[in-house]
């Protein structure tokens, strides 16, 4: 996978040998693109992933909108390596009509195209009262329509362990591969996500890390009430380090993404009142870079990426 972003970060600041370059989901800095770009460049970062602008997500912004937003990237020397998307997320059900996350994945191929990105994060719909066999069947048969389409525009659709019939499970996460038998499928690895869902992700990571073609960056606890608190990478519980090292070991060069959830999470509505999500932003993607520097926590570096393979082993 190559390298994005035009720029060098400066010295100190890039991931190490091996790993693509650091990105962040910059709506979790800022509303506004320009408070997002800012703190990518505190952070001497120039790659970023979009999600949503104003509070508007990437697929509904006007065209005049997405115009402005083009231009400000440019301006500021920044790709955007991946695209994340409302498809099959947890507020679209598998019982829900298709022809939305159809009709978003199309504005999306504009998009990408013009953003010269290739990657739309998706899920695999949250069940809605149906049986398990059902469920799985709706998951399966959505996910080869949209890698279909997605395949023609020639984007790559990735996967991210969370909601939906695939998101918690390697056997269905390799089923979901197996089934969809397309290269316009591979998956997206959140390593934050085992806390709030009760996995631990090292665990699934290990079944799935040849498959990964896009990585968040998250931590977290649980709290004692059973809540899930977010961290600065390295402090929670979510084995950040042990899950770069099974990246590395399996010769991952793709970007790693930061997602904090510590100040904003647009897509829960979630805005702390006093909180600087810049700032924070900032802390996490500052610990991130002290995670990968500290030679005990750090994977170590590759000679070589190792080739995913083309067809998902085990069973279902």
């Amino acid at each position: 996978m190559p390298r994005h972003g035009t720029d060098a970060p400066p010295a100190g600041f890039g991931p190490p040998a091996g790993f693509g370059p650091f990105a962040g989901i910059g709506d979790e800095a800022a509303p506004g693109i320009d408070g997002q770009l800012a703190a990518l460049r505190q952070l001497g970062w120039n790659t970023l992933e979009l999600r949503s602008v104003d509070g508007t997500a990437l697929a509904d912004l006007s065209p005049a909108a997405f115009a402005t937003l083009t231009r400000r990237l440019r301006d500021a020397g920044v790709t955007v390596v991946a695209v994340a998307s409302r498809i099959g997320n947890w507020a679209r059900p598998v019982t829900g009509d298709l022809a939305v996350d159809l009709a978003e994945l199309d504005v999306l191929a504009e998009r990408c195209a013009a953003l010269d990105c290739r990657f739309v994060r998706i899920m695999s719909y949250p069940n809605d009262g149906l049986a398990e066999t059902e469920w799985a069947d709706r998951v399966l048969a959505r996910t080869a329509v949209l890698a279909d389409r997605a395949r023609r525009a020639g984007l790559v659709l990735v996967h991210e362990n969370c909601a939906g019939w695939a998101g918690d499970r390697a056997d269905r996460a390799l089923r979901l591969l197996r089934a969809v038998d397309s290269p316009a499928l591979r998956l997206l690895f959140d390593t934050g996500n085992g806390v709030p869902y009760g996995y631990r992700a090292p665990d699934l990571l290990s079944d799935l890390a040849p498959y990964v073609a896009h990585v968040h960056i998250k931590d977290a606890v649980r709290t004692p009430d059973g809540e899930t608190a977010y961290t600065l990478p390295g402090d929670g519980d979510a084995e950040v380090a042990a899950c770069l090292r099974i990246l590395a070991d399996h010769g991952y060069t793709g970007a790693l993404s930061l997602e904090p959830h510590l100040a904003l999470r647009p897509h829960d509505g979630l805005i702390r009142a006093g909180e600087d999500g810049g700032d924070l932003f900032v802390r996490a993607g500052q610990a991130l870079t002290r995670l990968l520097a500290t030679p005990e926590r750090a994977p170590a570096q590759q000679h070589g990426p190792a080739a995913a393979p083309a067809h998902p082993g085990g069973t279902a």
